[in-house]
C-alpha cells in the first residue's frame, strides 16, 4: 500500500489553487492535494498537517505569507469554528464567482456543455435566515444556546449568527434567558434526559410574524405558563408559541408531534405578492429577498404565457405552484408530505387561486397516473431535494416527455447527474441561472430550463 507523501504535524509552504466544493483551499505537492480551511487560490501559505490519507490530506492554516486580494477580514472565528459562515473571508464578488466556478466544473466533469451566468447575488448577504433552529444545552451548569463546533457536539455559546434575522437573534436570547430564569433543564444528549433540546424561531420577512418553538424530550415542560406569558410580553411579534415533541436519543431536531401552546399553529408571510401559511414542520426557503429572485428565475425560464399546464412535481406547501398559476393556464402540484399538501390547499384558497390543484403521492406515481389518464403537461417544474431525482422519476420524465422542464437545483452534483441522464430521453439544457440564497456559505441553488428535442 503506497504511504502518502506528508505526516501529520509535518509544516509547508504552499500556493493554493483552487477552493473545493467545501470552501476550503487547495494546494498540491507532487499532485497530492491537500486541503486547507481558511485558505484562498493564489495565496502563499504556510500550513501544518493535521491528517493524512492515502489521497489527500488535511491541513491548518498557520500562516498567510501572500494574501489574496479577495480576503477580507472575518467577522469572528466563531463563523468559522461552527460552519455558519465558511465563506466570511473571501469577498462577496468572489463568493459569487466561486459558485458559477463549482457548477462549470461539475459540467466539465460531466462533459455537459451548459453555459454558466454569473450569480445573483444579495446587496446585503448577511442577516437573511428567517428561520433558526439552535441547540441547548448546559455549560458549566447554565443554560446556553449557541452552536455545534464543526464534526462535533461541542456546543460555542453564541448570542448573535450573523446570516440570521437580528430579530430572531434577540427573540433566542429571550428564550434562553426565561429558561435560566425559571431553572428549565437543558437536555443533555449523552444521557438524553433534561427538557429542552432545541429553540426554532421562524420570522416572516414581510409580515413581521414571529414563531417560537420550543423543542422538548417530554410533554411536561416546567413553568410552561410561566415561559410562554414571558415569552409574550417580551416578544410583542410573536403570534405563535409551540412545543415540539422530539422524545428520541437522535441528531433529528424535530419531532413529529407539536401542541399550539399560544396563537395560531402557523406562521404567514408573502412572497412575489402571494401570502403563505406556513407551519412548524413545513419546508420553506430561507433566505426570502433571494427566493423571490430564484422564483422570478425559475418562471423566466419556464416560458410561461398564460396557456401552457405546470406539473409542480415536489410542490411542498405551495410556493412555485401558486407563483406558477399567475402565469400558467393550469398547475398540478404533487408532494408525498400528506401535511404539506394540506397547508399547500389552504394556501390556494387564501390567495383565491383557482387553477392550481395538489395531490398527495411520489411524483413518479401520479405522473404515470395522469399520463394513463391523457393529462399533458407543457412544462414539468422540479425542486428536489439534495439528493436529486430518483431514478423512477427521471424514468416517469422520459415517459411522460413534457416539452420543456424547469429544474431548480440545491446541489450542482445531483444537477449534473440528473441532466446527463435526461439528455438520454432528449432533453438539452440552454444555460444555467445561479442565485445565491445562501451568502457566506458554499451552498449554492440554480435555475436551468430543458428544452426536447
Amino acid at each position: 500500500m503506497a504511504k502518502a507523501p506528508v505526516a501529520k504535524n509535518q509544516e509547508f509552504t504552499v500556493t493554493i489553487e483552487d477552493l473545493s466544493y467545501e470552501g476550503m483551499g487547495v494546494a498540491k505537492l507532487d499532485h497530492y492535494p491537500l486541503f486547507v480551511e481558511g485558505a484562498l487560490p493564489g495565496e502563499t501559505v504556510v500550513i501544518r498537517v493535521v491528517k493524512a490519507e492515502k489521497k489527500y490530506a488535511f491541513a491548518r492554516l498557520i500562516q498567510v505569507v501572500t494574501p489574496s486580494p479577495d480576503r477580507v477580514t472575518p467577522k469572528a472565528q466563531a463563523y468559522a469554528q461552527t460552519g455558519i459562515a465558511p465563506l466570511q473571508h473571501l469577498a462577496y464578488p468572489a463568493q459569487l464567482k466561486f459558485k458559477q466556478h463549482q457548477i462549470e466544473m461539475l459540467y466539465h466533469k460531466a462533459q455537459l456543455a451548459i453555459p454558466v451566468r454569473p450569480t445573483l447575488g444579495m446587496t446585503t448577504p448577511y442577516g437573511y435566515r428567517n428561520k433558526a433552529q439552535i441547540p441547548v444545552r448546559a455549560i458549566a451548569g447554565v443554560v446556553t444556546t449557541g452552536f455545534y463546533k464543526r464534526r462535533s457536539h461541542e456546543l460555542i455559546p453564541l448570542t448573535d449568527f450573523y446570516i440570521q434575522d437580528p430579530k430572531i437573534d434577540a427573540a433566542v436570547l429571550v428564550v434562553r434567558d426565561l429558561l435560566r430564569q425559571y431553572n428549565v433543564p437543558a437536555y443533555d444528549e449523552a444521557t438524553n434526559s433534561g427538557v429542552i433540546r432545541h429553540i426554532m424561531v421562524r420570522r416572516g420577512y414581510y409580515s413581521h410574524q414571529m414563531m417560537i418553538v420550543l423543542v422538548s424530550r417530554t410533554w411536561v415542560v416546567p413553568h410552561q405558563a410561566e415561559l410562554v406569558a414571558g415569552i409574550k410580553a417580551a416578544l410583542p411579534e410573536v403570534t405563535s408559541i409551540m412545543l415540539n415533541l422530539n422524545e428520541r436519543a437522535t441528531n433529528v431536531i424535530l419531532g413529529p408531534k407539536t401542541r399550539t401552546l399560544d396563537g395560531n399553529d402557523y406562521l404567514e408571510d408573502q412572497l412575489l405578492g402571494s401570502t403563505f401559511r406556513i407551519s412548524p414542520l413545513s419546508f420553506y426557503q430561507v433566505n426570502p429577498t433571494q427566493t423571490e429572485v430564484l422564483y422570478t428565475a425559475a418562471v423566466r425560464a419556464a416560458g410561461l404565457t398564460g396557456r401552457e399546464v405546470v406539473i409542480d412535481a415536489y410542490s411542498g406547501i405551495g410556493t412555485i405552484s401558486l407563483t406558477m398559476a399567475e402565469h400558467a393556464k393550469q398547475v398540478y402540484g404533487v408532494e408525498v408530505v400528506p401535511e404539506a399538501v394540506r397547508d399547500a390547499k389552504a394556501n390556494a384558497r387564501l390567495n383565491g387561486v383557482t387553477n392550481a390543484e395538489f395531490l398527495v403521492g411520489r411524483a413518479e406515481d401520479v405522473m404515470q397516473t395522469w399520463k394513463d389518464q391523457g393529462l399533458h403537461a407543457d412544462v414539468l417544474m422540479v425542486d428536489p431535494p439534495r439528493k436529486g431525482l430518483a431514478p423512477e422519476f427521471i424514468a416517469a420524465v422520459g415517459v411522460m416527455l413534457p416539452p420543456k422542464l424547469v429544474y431548480v437545483s440545491c446541489n450542482p452534483a445531483t444537477l449534473a447527474r440528473d441532466i446527463a441522464a435526461l439528455q438520454a430521453f432528449g432533453y438539452r439544457a440552454t444555460a444555467t441561472q445561479p442565485v445565491d440564497m445562501f451568502p457566506q456559505t458554499t451552498s449554492i441553488e440554480s435555475v436551468t430550463a430543458l428544452t426536447l428535442g
